[in-house]
């Protein structure tokens, strides 16, 4: 199971990824939204984003469904952050964004519609939902975690019968040093208006 994975590795988890240079996801996805919009950062990990967005004037509701790494994210932000998983999270309104950076991937594809049209239940028409998986055809399992793969074609694919439609898809490379030959599928959508 990918949560007992974080919880038993979260110390060099954090150290791996907690200073990645993030600023050209930011890019992306921060132009789309007003001044002190609320983002929910789902599946938050080190805390690392939640901490940039409280810092650019954002509100964030951060949550985790690994214990060590809810622990290391309060430890991070100064924040309370919530121990949950991604179906069983309910935000407290509405909300203009959801970022889910390299969280996703960890959900079954079986299950991952389902994943969207509920996190999508959170967001205000017109929210945007950033997400991102690692880019290939198959799905792969290693050190313990499960991860689903995923394509454009595929991601449109998942996204049938949720309120979600693809604004944007590009690939980057992994931003982790020794890992800049691992692909990312990045993705921008947005909740229909209706």
């Amino acid at each position: 199971m990918s949560v007992d994975f974080y919880n038993q590795n979260a110390a060099r988890f954090v150290r791996d990824t907690v200073t990645v240079e993030m600023a050209a996801l930011y890019d992306e996805f921060l132009p789309h939204l007003k001044a002190g919009a609320h983002i929910v950062d789902a599946g938050c990990g080190s805390g690392r984003d939640t901490l940039f967005f409280l810092q650019q004037g954002f509100q964030v509701t951060a949550f985790d469904a690994s214990e060590a790494m809810v622990a290391a994210a309060q430890e991070l932000t100064g924040r309370k952050v919530l121990l949950t998983d991604f179906n069983a999270f309910s935000a407290p309104e509405l909300v203009d964004a959801i970022w889910a950076c390299a969280s996703l991937l960890h959900v079954p594809v079986a299950a991952l519609t389902e994943t969207f049209r509920h996190l999508a239940n959170q967001l205000k028409p017109e929210g945007i939902f950033y997400c991102s998986f690692k880019q290939a055809e198959v799905d792969t399992s290693r050190d313990g975690r499960h991860f689903t793969n995923m394509t454009e074609q595929r991601l449109g694919n998942m996204l049938n019968n949720t309120t979600l439609q693809i604004q944007k898809c590009w690939s980057t490379s992994d931003l982790r040093p020794g890992r800049e030959n691992e692909l990312w599928l990045n993705a921008l959508l947005e909740k229909s208006s209706g």
